[in-house]
């Protein structure tokens, strides 16, 4: 049974933690807490579930464990504990956010040598989680850089941006754009990876300004990025039109994390600029990310329903 499970759960399953963790966030910015820690609680005991499964893979099968470590899906397991970190430094609890923190950049670090010596082009849609599990610990290192007055991890946080963005030129220039057409979810990525960009500008400019340090990210080139991702919301919002995609498929999850950053962004550079407009989308945006949230949340659980009925028919 734990084998069928361990097969069962593919390498991009991270962006389940993902969408989850950042749809929790743009809950409480919006002033519903109570939803906000519910999505929190679900998160983290997602997180727990695919870690330890990560772990019995290790054990008992080595070499595929290290044959999806290549995957740049992996960095979703980056990507989403940073989100989390970022919840629960945002929560108050900051010795979460600094485990998380060391966790996350960890698993980047013991990852990122495979993903690039096995890249592959062109580029696919979750090719971009590169570019958004980096930019995820520059959001939560400059998190934390307010909490704990800590000005060295401002630096951190801009050498992860500029990194980030390095990434991001690097993955668009060899994309493949038939993925806006054939991508089963993940090619919303793509916008959704300038979005955390973004917010990580808004992130470092706004611990800058608190620790009274000079901000490298002044506020156009917070608004340039939120431009620059408002950019790709109607054209995938297009292509999902022209060419709809409704079967559920795990890579779903990939949209839902971008949905969810476009407000998280815009919640974060409204506020920045001083732009209301801005805010107001943010505002409205967050619960198209939370309905999205809901909707793939149910099939996930009844896809795990079945396949323990399944399980159980086929041992009796």
């Amino acid at each position: 049974m734990m084998r069928r499970a361990l097969a069962a759960v593919p390498p991009a399953s991270g962006a389940v933690v993902m969408a989850t963790g950042i749809v929790s966030i743009d809950l409480s910015s919006a002033g519903r807490e109570t939803l906000s820690r519910v999505l929190l609680c679900i998160g983290t005991a997602v997180w727990l579930v695919l870690g330890a499964l990560l772990v019995a893979r290790a054990v008992l099968d080595r070499p595929r464990a290290l044959r999806e470590a290549t995957s740049p899906a992996a960095l979703t397991g980056v990507a989403g504990t940073a989100v989390l970190g970022t919840r629960y430094t945002l929560l108050g609890w900051r010795w979460a956010g600094v485990a998380l923190l060391i966790v996350a950049f960890g698993i980047w670090l013991v990852l990122l040598g495979p993903v690039l010596r096995h890249w592959a082009t062109p580029t696919v849609g979750v090719s971009f989680v590169l570019a958004v599990a980096t930019q995820a610990l520059a959001v939560l290192a400059a998190t934390l850089a307010t909490s704990e007055n800590a000005r060295w991890l401002i630096d951190a946080a801009l050498v992860a941006f500029a990194l980030g963005l390095a990434f991001y030129a690097f993955v668009i220039s060899r994309f493949d754009w038939r993925q806006l057409v054939i991508g089963r979810g993940d090619h919303w990525v793509s916008g959704g990876a300038l979005a955390i960009s973004a917010l990580a500008a808004s992130k470092i400019a706004l611990a800058a300004k608190d620790l009274g340090v000079i901000s490298s990210t002044p506020k156009i080139a917070q608004l340039v990025l939120w431009a620059a991702a408002m950019v790709w919301l109607p054209a995938l919002l297009g292509f999902e039109l022209l060419f709809p995609r409704l079967e559920y498929d795990i890579r779903r999850w990939a949209t839902a994390f971008p949905l969810g950053m476009f407000a998280s962004c815009s919640f974060a550079v409204g506020a920045a600029v001083d732009a209301a407009g801005i805010t107001r989308f943010a505002r409205i945006w967050v619960w198209v990310a939370f309905a999205l949230w809901l909707v793939l949340f149910t099939a996930l659980v009844r896809r795990c329903a079945r396949a323990l009925h399944q399980s159980r028919a086929g041992q009796a």
